[in-house]
């Protein structure tokens, strides 16, 4: 008669295989981590850094460097002077400038347009960085740039409407 409190060798080889098995399937659920965002922005402006920190607590990494120059970079990085704002950044291939939304960066990653970038001009009331407290936020428009411009998205706060 067979003791069934007994452990068999099959179940012993099936239980050493399976902690391999379970590490390489765990990583199927886990996005792709996201790029590094490279932010360049004058020394003395506050609501870069707003914007910057919206960036990395929507799981972006950032890097910011600041600079006393930054009409050369813009126009080194083929920015249109009516879509400038405060801060330009760079991430993955694609120049980001000024207030733009976590989440049309997220967006401008997935679908890849042949674009120079995304720009949300000026300094919205409400956009990512310029949401103050008691400061109501204002509608605004990202527009996606390049060989030509074309609005990308209307936003409101961080969220497209």
């Amino acid at each position: 008669m067979r003791d069934n409190r007994s452990i068999s060798r099959r179940a012993i080889l099936a239980a050493a295989g399976a902690p391999p098995l379970l590490m390489a399937t765990a990583s199927w659920g886990q996005a792709e981590p996201l790029p590094l965002v490279n932010v360049s922005k004058d020394p003395s402006c506050g609501c870069c850094d707003g914007w910057a920190a919206h960036i990395e607590a929507a799981g972006f990494p950032v890097r910011v460097v600041e600079s006393a120059d930054m009409a050369s970079l813009k126009q080194r990085l083929g920015v249109p002077a009516d879509l400038a704002s405060c801060h330009t950044a760079e991430v993955d291939g694609y120049v980001v400038e000024g207030h733009v939304p976590a989440e049309a960066i997220r967006r401008l990653l997935s679908e890849r347009p042949e674009a120079t970038g995304l720009a949300v001009p000026g300094m919205p009331a409400g956009s990512p960085g310029m949401d103050f407290p008691g400061v109501d936020p204002e509608p605004y428009e990202a527009f996606l740039f390049g060989p030509t411009t074309r609005r990308f998205g209307r936003f409101l706060g961080p969220r497209e409407i």
